[in-house]
């Protein structure tokens, strides 16, 4: 007799929940211990955050986690305290401190520094990160106490505002996009005011057009008494990804979009990536515009698959 084959975890639940994920676990530990507290089949996240960070991490369950793309390439909000004075292997407090040196920069010093990394340039990512070289990631290498050759990556910094400094402890907010590396930024500011630095702290505000307050910690949905009462915490992926324009299309329209056709529509943008909906049935999923009045499916809800 061949051996039965094992049922697989909890039931086929859809949905977004809104995580504020606390200090000291992985993005990955919090993702399987919210998929145990909803008996969730199939989960993923949207882009991880470091052991020492807290705040928002989306965690998408069951057929939303097709659209994790969407979170993961998008803008995201944080708040950082950088310690000039002190560098370490990883650039946060995780790592073990290899240099120290006196701190002498002023707020007008520290000022001057962030106006450097603003807006879009080149970053070299951190060697502690899970970028692949040769098909390993970088922090396998790192433990390894070997360094390589990072290949720099443009990244944009739409905001970046200091929110407080006591003469050591650089805090400040940013707005920035996906890829953008903070714990680089800590590195950087230190080097370029020569005294070294690392993040001590760091809290992601927001998601594209989420935002933290709307989130809830895994010890909060584990008080909730069963099943029901925590899947009803989950929100829709159509109104999760509400950073995207909103477009109503005919029912004809609707017809052929969702067989694959570029349809025209009113009140498309110029460019990007659309929510596209139908008075008919709702959420249908997300667009691309091609042209001046065209749109062509990207991703559906009805086939479950991308549209090149």
């Amino acid at each position: 007799m061949g051996r039965r084959k094992r049922k697989p975890f909890g039931d086929p639940v859809d949905g977004i929940l809104l995580l504020d994920k606390s200090e000291g676990i992985t993005s990955n530990d919090a993702l399987q211990r919210a998929r145990k507290l909803l008996g969730a089949q199939k989960a993923g996240h949207t882009g991880s955050l470091d052991p020492i960070a807290t705040g928002l991490l989306p965690l998408c369950f069951g057929a939303s986690t097709r659209w994790s793309g969407y979170f993961l390439g998008s803008d995201k909000h944080y708040r950082a305290t950088i310690r000039l004075g002190e560098t370490t292997e990883t650039g946060d407090s995780e790592g073990e401190i290899v240099s120290t040196s006196q701190v002498s920069a002023s707020e007008g010093h520290v000022q001057e520094a962030l106006r450097l990394f603003q807006g879009t340039f080149l970053q070299v990512p951190p060697m502690y990160s899970a970028i692949k070289v040769d098909g390993q990631p970088l922090y396998k290498l790192a433990r390894q106490g070997k360094t390589v050759a990072r290949k720099p990556r443009e990244v944009t910094v739409h905001v970046l505002e200091l929110a407080d400094f006591d003469g050591r402890d650089v805090q400040v907010t940013l707005r920035c996009s996906s890829g953008f590396y903070v714990r680089t930024l800590a590195t950087d500011l230190g080097d370029t005011l020569g005294t070294g630095g690392h993040v001590t702290a760091l809290r992601r505000l927001g998601v594209a057009g989420l935002t933290v307050e709307d989130s809830m910690t895994l010890e909060e949905l584990a008080e909730l008494p069963s099943y029901p009462d925590r899947r009803s915490q989950l929100g829709k992926v159509g109104d999760a990804l509400d950073h995207l324009p909103a477009v109503e299309l005919s029912i004809d329209a609707a017809f052929y979009l969702c067989r694959g056709q570029s349809v025209r529509a009113r009140n498309l943008p110029s460019k990007g990536n659309v929510r596209l909906y139908s008075s008919s049935t709702g959420f249908l999923g997300v667009g691309v515009v091609e042209e001046p009045g065209t749109v062509a499916p990207e991703r559906l809800v009805s086939s479950g698959s991308e549209t090149a």
